[in-house]
């Protein structure tokens, strides 16, 4: 089976081949364009996926090496995302859909990361806890089979990855925040300075950022950099905290659910502080974070969960839209 996956939920152009389950083209094109403005810009996004699309598909078609009639059906991302940008993607698919009289099968972008993990392990099976971390989303699911998923816990407020971002900005650090605090936070003491964990009591799997990032901006407002007191040590200490708050929620989840597995999924999966303090700090369970070109936004992971929605019978009409605020249930 050959499923071709589309993304474009936010700022990165993707596009996928999957056969029998192994993806064997990923393409994905990151718009700079944004950097200069500290954020994604809606209308922009839009523009920048109608111009590069055609050309990401056919790459993805290309490094395959299959052709265009061979494909099966087309899975393409419905939400959560921005509206413009994922109705870009979802009118592509339904158009070529249209073309090659195949199915095109509406994804969940939150599923999609989740299922990026079966990718990394094919070992791996259910029951396990998932913690959903990127900029918009900050959550802890038990999965329990196919669209069989009990949402934990998650953030009241600002997501990690916008605790990243927001934090970079304080900082004066570039854009995407969590990359560049991962980068500037090497060699600084993450002990240096004690921002707050909130863990909202002793058996909460709720999360809030909003104060930690509100304690990062005024402690900027009176730090002087000097040999006793380096930026790098803040940076560090910063991303420490938000860390420290994802690794004890989850080690809570696994107590409360008593599952052994425990997959990471999301943008905020690649930060190498967060893999490293997970594996050292929470024992006796398998950890599975999917490789460092999935945990972005890519449309691997839309392609493999086509593929396997559609061998459980997820056969789609065309009659679907683009949902941004797509919830996971």
């Amino acid at each position: 089976m050959i499923v071709l996956g589309i993304e474009t939920s936010c700022d990165e152009t993707a596009a996928s081949v999957c056969i029998d389950s192994e993806i064997i083209s990923s393409v994905v094109s990151q718009q700079t364009i944004h950097e200069k403005f500290g954020g994604v810009v809606p209308e922009i996004a839009s523009r920048e996926h109608e111009i590069l699309l055609n050309h990401i598909v056919n790459k993805a078609i290309i490094d395959a090496k299959i052709n265009l009639s061979e494909i099966d059906a087309i899975s393409v991302t419905q939400g959560p995302g921005l509206a413009g940008t994922l109705l870009t993607g979802i009118s592509f698919a339904k158009g070529l859909g249209i073309g090659l009289d195949i199915p095109v099968i509406p994804i969940n972008h939150l599923e999609g990361h989740i299922f990026a993990n079966f990718l990394a392990d094919k070992t791996l099976d259910y029951p396990f806890v998932c913690l959903l971390v990127s900029g918009g989303h900050t959550q802890i699911w038990l999965i329990e089979g196919m669209e069989n998923y009990a949402l934990l816990g998650e953030t009241r407020d600002d997501a990690a990855g916008e605790a990243f971002d927001k934090g970079a900005r304080i900082l004066g650090l570039g854009y995407p925040g969590g990359p560049a605090i991962e980068k500037e936070a090497k060699g600084g003491n993450p002990n240096k300075f004690k921002f707050p964990r909130s863990l909202l009591g002793p058996d909460s799997l709720e999360f809030s950022f909003s104060g930690l990032k509100t304690s990062l901006l005024y402690f900027m407002d009176k730090f002087t950099e000097d040999e006793n007191n380096l930026k790098k040590d803040v940076i560090a200490s910063y991303q420490q905290a938000i860390v420290e708050t994802l690794i004890e929620k989850v080690r809570r989840a696994v107590i409360k659910t008593n599952v052994d597995t425990i997959v990471i999924a999301g943008g905020v999966a690649a930060n190498q502080c967060l893999r490293e303090k997970i594996n050292a700090d929470i024992k006796d369970v398998k950890i599975i974070f999917p490789d460092l070109k999935f945990c972005t936004d890519n449309a691997a992971m839309i392609s493999f969960l086509g593929e396997q929605k559609l061998k459980l019978g997820f056969n789609q009409t065309l009659n679907f839209s683009a949902l941004p605020n797509l919830k996971l249930s």
